[in-house]
Formats: structure tokens, C-alpha cells, sequence
């Protein structure tokens, strides 16, 4: 009976639902994030628990984060208190530093295409309690979050997560794998926050909208781009040239130059 209702589930568009059911990319997921008991491990849109079975299974117990209240019904009737602690909302809305307060989290999840990078920004705010994260996202947006300076998919989403974290991709998962199947490749990504004291100290609203507006129109040299903020002689005495484009500036670059904004701007 549980199996009819799982079944009888259609896959919610405006919630970016794509469920993964192919045996060989869970066992393969399950592997590279290692979960253990004891652990705080949140996951985000288990969805059919495909993964949360297998978390369970190794942990013991997994915390998961579900906005479809249909599926939030059907996990009730999989798994006992003891093993799953659901919480009914938006990942997007929720106060992540009030989720297991006292516990470092290790938060997983296959990330709805639609809200992800406002998600990961999201998470951010709570990256002083997280051991590690470990999402699959759309491929595209996974090759952004690693890219390196000089790349064409360095921007705005490569610089901010990669001031906070450690990132790496670490493989890619076909369309077949998912049901319904989306028409882009997934990615899986590790994010492992940087620890605040290796951190460049940085107001990083500023830093944000230093990286937006470099990134704003690729085309524009930091010249034009920062004229707002800098002029070519400022840049060049933090060592940026002002003729350079945004996409050739390295993190540590950026994190200068919102360390030395002129009072002016």
C-alpha cells in the first residue's frame, strides 16, 4: 500500500521535483558523503527517500527539510520518529542557524534547479556550523560554483562561495537516472566551509556588490565596470589593472578591493 502511494506521486514543476531511483548513482551519492552515526545530517527535499534510506541506514537518523506536504506524509509513514525528523518548510525561508542548534551539520540534498543558487547564499548564513555539504545540482550551475579565474563560467556564484568554502565537483550524474528525467545533467558538488579564522576578514555584502557589478556586464574592463567604487589609479595601487576584465581576477583580488573601498564610494 505504502509503494501504491509513492507511485501514484507526480513530480510538482513548481517545486523542481525530479526523484532519483537509479541504484547505482545513490549507492555511488551515499558512498562519497560517508554519513555515520551521531552525526547531524539535514537532508533538503528528500523527496521518495531515495537517499534518506540509505542515510538511515548507515546513520541511524537523518533530519530532513520537505516542502511538498503530500510527500511530508508519505516519510511519516516510512520512517519512526526515532529515525527521521521532518521538518514541514521552505528551505529557502527557514533559519538555518536555528536548525539543531549546538549540532554541526553535514546538510545534503538534491537542489531544485530553480532555487539553488539563492539556496546556497542562503546556507552561507550558517556556514560556521556546517562540517560539510554535499548537494547535486544542475550541471551548469555545479561547473560556475568551481570554476577558476580565466574560465568563461567564472562569475558572481564562483567568487562568493568560493570565499566561504572549499569546493569540489565530484561527478556527474545522467538525466535516466531521475524520474521524470530532466533534460540537463546533474552534478554532485562537496562544500566544505573555510574555517572563519583562515578567512580574509571582509564585509561581504560589500564584497557582493563589488562582485556584482564587475560581473554585471562581462564585456567592461574593471575600469568601467568599478567606476562607481575605484578609480584606475586605486586599482592599480591594490594591484588590479584596470584594463583587466572581471572573469581574470582572482577571489583573494576581489576580497582587496572590498577591503579598500575609498570612503567616497
Amino acid at each position: 500500500m505504502k509503494q501504491e502511494w509513492l507511485e501514484g506521486h507526480h513530480a510538482r514543476k513548481r517545486f523542481g521535483q525530479n526523484f532519483l531511483h537509479d541504484r547505482h548513482w545513490i549507492d555511488r551519492i551515499v558512498r562519497s558523503i560517508d554519513p555515520h552515526p551521531g552525526e547531524a545530517i539535514v537532508e533538503i527535499g528528500p523527496g521518495q527517500a531515495a537517499l534518506t534510506r540509505e542515510i538511515i541506514a548507515l546513520a541511524g537518523h537523518e533530519t530532513a527539510v520537505e516542502i511538498d506536504r503530500d510527500l511530508a506524509a508519505f516519510l511519516r509513514t516510512q520512517f519512526e520518529e526515532s529515525e527521521l525528523t521532518l521538518i514541514e518548510a521552505d528551505a529557502l525561508k527557514l533559519d538555518w542557524n536555528a536548525v539543531l542548534p549546538e549540532k554541526s551539520l553535514r546538510i545534503i540534498g538534491n537542489l531544485p534547479y530553480n532555487i539553488s543558487s539563492p539556496l546556497l547564499f542562503k546556507l552561507a548564513e550558517a556556514a560556521d556550523r556546517v562540517v560539510d555539504q554535499h548537494f547535486m545540482l544542475q550541471k551548469e550551475v555545479v561547473d560556475r560554483m568551481v570554476a577558476a579565474p580565466g574560465s568563461k563560467t567564472y562569475g558572481r556564484l564562483s567568487v562568493m562561495l568560493q570565499y566561504r568554502y572549499s569546493m569540489q565537483k565530484l561527478f556527474d550524474v545522467p538525466p535516466g537516472a531521475f524520474v521524470p528525467a530532466p533534460k540537463v545533467t546533474s552534478s554532485i558538488v562537496r562544500m566544505r566551509p573555510r574555517p572563519r579564522e583562515e578567512l580574509a576578514p571582509v564585509d561581504v555584502e560589500t564584497l557582493g556588490q563589488i562582485v556584482t557589478a564587475a560581473f554585471g556586464q562581462r564585456r567592461k574592463t574593471l575600469r568601467n565596470a568599478l567606476s562607481a567604487w575605484f578609480t584606475a589609479e586605486e586599482l592599480a595601487a591594490l594591484d588590479v589593472r584596470p584594463e583587466a576584465r572581471a572573469e581574470t581576477l582572482p577571489v583573494e583580488a576581489f576580497v582587496r578591493l572590498a577591503q579598500n573601498v575609498p570612503e567616497r564610494a
